[in-house]
């Protein structure tokens, strides 16, 4: 491929964990400085309009020169710690301006197939501004040998945002016909969970009469059988969304059908449960879609491949964890407490929120490397 013309700055994402940031600090060079952005990885990187995606050469002389020759990047950004010595070498040989970020703990590429006494300290050496998540990896780095001049403290960076989009003209519409009832939403909702959501829909029902289920299957394709089954065996009032029925004061369970509109759901209801993180193989969706959008999570223990973000969300007690099913009807009983639920959903809004400022920081860090470039 072929490079973009103007500037360009190279991401490099060493871990998983590191994409989201990494791509919410593409997102404002790419929207505010009008740069192009080259993202490399070890691993298959999510597919996205605006980023070039590839692997990054292999730490050898020849395919690092080639590398940075052909994409002669104006930046370059690395991420966690990770360092790939040849590569740093060659880019801080056409005196690339280097930046490590959301740096944990400084270690080499694991493939490489020797290493020799200073190598750490020298690739340290090329970053001109090395950007710590907290005190302890900050000493990691300066003991590792980076510039004392270089090391700081910002915190986490932002990860990119989860909140989804939704048409206001339909939430406002539904807020209104909804606006008096307890409102709660099953979120991807695997076969071996219905059971016990039913359960709990059912139990907190005897409590709150009104209470209204919104409730989206794991298989979206699923709905209409789903609402047959509800209907039939389980004796439901249940309206249909891919019939466009509205959920009425009789009805007992919205069925939806269409993950596009999550985001509509995530505003309309006070408390989400993940389905997945119950019964299933794991949570179905990103904890922080709810958590940017004022919804209280409610989860069980297969947090799947969002493990770090329920970790963090964890941490700041800004979830509630079930263990079984009757833990989760004595849960969504608990949370339609509009002052519980709040205090829970204002909590994950701040986690999810968190670190806008430490990547606003590092965008204008990047600029001013890019106006002191030679």
């Amino acid at each position: 491929m072929a490079r973009p013309a103007g500037e360009l700055a190279w991401l490099h994402v060493p871990t998983p964990d590191q994409i989201s940031p990494m791509r919410a600090l593409a997102a404002r060079l790419i929207e505010e400085d009008g740069m192009a952005v080259l993202m490399t990885a070890p691993f298959a990187l999510p597919t996205h309009d605006r980023i070039i995606r590839q692997p990054p050469p292999a730490d050898s002389i020849g395919e690092a020169q080639d590398f940075v020759d052909h994409w002669r990047p104006d930046v370059a950004v690395f991420s966690d710690g990770e360092l790939r010595p040849v590569l740093l070498h060659e880019a801080a040989e056409r005196r690339i301006p280097l930046l490590m970020v959301n740096g944990r703990a400084p270690r080499l590429l694991r493939d490489r197939d020797a290493w020799y006494p200073g190598l750490m300290r020298s690739s340290l050496a090329h970053f001109g501004h090395v950007a710590a998540v907290d005190e302890l990896a900050a000493r990691a780095f300066r003991k590792a040998g980076a510039l004392l001049s270089s090391v700081m403290v910002t915190g986490r960076m932002e990860d990119e945002s989860a909140a989804l989009p939704c048409l206001e003209a339909e939430r406002v519409a539904l807020a209104r016909l909804i606006a008096a009832r307890p409102v709660w939403f099953a979120a991807g909702v695997t076969e071996s969970e219905l059971a016990a959501v039913l359960s709990a829909q059912r139990t907190v029902q005897g409590q709150s009469h009104r209470l209204l289920l919104l409730l989206l299957p794991a298989v979206p394709d699923s709905a209409d059988a789903l609402a047959d089954q509800l209907e039939g065996e389980g004796g439901w009032v249940v309206a249909r969304r891919n019939r466009d029925q509205e959920p009425d004061a009789v009805v007992e369970i919205l069925v939806l059908d269409n993950p596009a509109e999550l985001g509509l759901w995530y505003r309309l209801a006070p408390l989400t449960f993940l389905g997945g993180s119950l019964a299933g193989s794991g949570a179905t969706r990103n904890p922080m879609e709810a958590a940017a959008l004022g919804s209280a999570i409610l989860h069980g223990p297969r947090t799947g491949t969002f493990g770090t973000a329920f970790g963090r969300l964890g941490a700041a007690r800004a979830t509630r964890a079930v263990a079984s099913p009757a833990d989760l009807a004595e849960a969504v009983s608990d949370l339609l407490a509009p002052d519980r639920a709040a205090r829970l959903a204002k909590a994950a809004w701040e986690i999810a929120s968190d670190g806008a400022e430490v990547t606003d920081l590092l965008v204008q860090r990047i600029r001013s490397m890019l106006d002191s470039a030679p």
